[in-house]
């Protein structure tokens, strides 16, 4: 099973705020900058995880993302279905349909698959992902044009 490009982003976000100090208001795009994605896919996932209560987006001056506690907190898993969305691993109802899906079996048995997946997630938090040697990798990335190298990843562009 691969995930979608979409979660992929949304954790990669998750895990770089993981290590931020709780005064390090990271931007969007800073962070799509330190991640290496585009700007608006990162405000995407970005919106998702603020609906979902992983992360606190604030706008304007002084503003940025903050990992909530229930984020750091999150079961992977619980986040991957979250993102994922409940649809099946294969398209039995896309137009045309399947035409074996009344009878077939391997819908059951890769939607068992697909569970099982996400279950070996389940016992993975978010805090988990940052341990050595994840979270000093993460700390070292910084936005494109940050000469300095600064934690604080300030660009120039207020707000989220």
């Amino acid at each position: 099973m691969r995930l979608t490009a979409f979660t992929d982003i949304a954790l990669r976000i998750v895990m770089r705020l993981a290590v931020a100090r709780p005064d390090d208001l990271l931007t969007t795009r800073a962070a799509a900058g330190m991640l290496d994605v585009p700007y608006t896919h990162a405000a995407k996932a970005v919106a998702r995880l603020s609906e979902l209560g992983v992360v606190e987006a604030r706008r304007g001056r002084g503003g940025g993302l903050q990992l909530t506690a229930a984020g750091r907190a999150a079961s992977v898993g619980a986040l991957v279905r979250e993102l994922e969305g409940a649809g099946d691993v294969v398209g039995c109802e896309d137009d045309p349909p399947c035409p074996l899906r009344a009878a077939c079996r391997l819908r059951g048995a890769l939607r068992q698959a697909q569970e099982a997946f996400y279950a070996s997630l389940d016992g993975v938090t978010v805090a988990s992902l940052v341990d050595a040697p994840t979270g000093p990798v993460l700390l070292s990335l910084t936005p494109p044009g940050n000469r300095t190298g600064d934690p604080g990843n300030r660009t120039g562009n207020p707000g989220i």
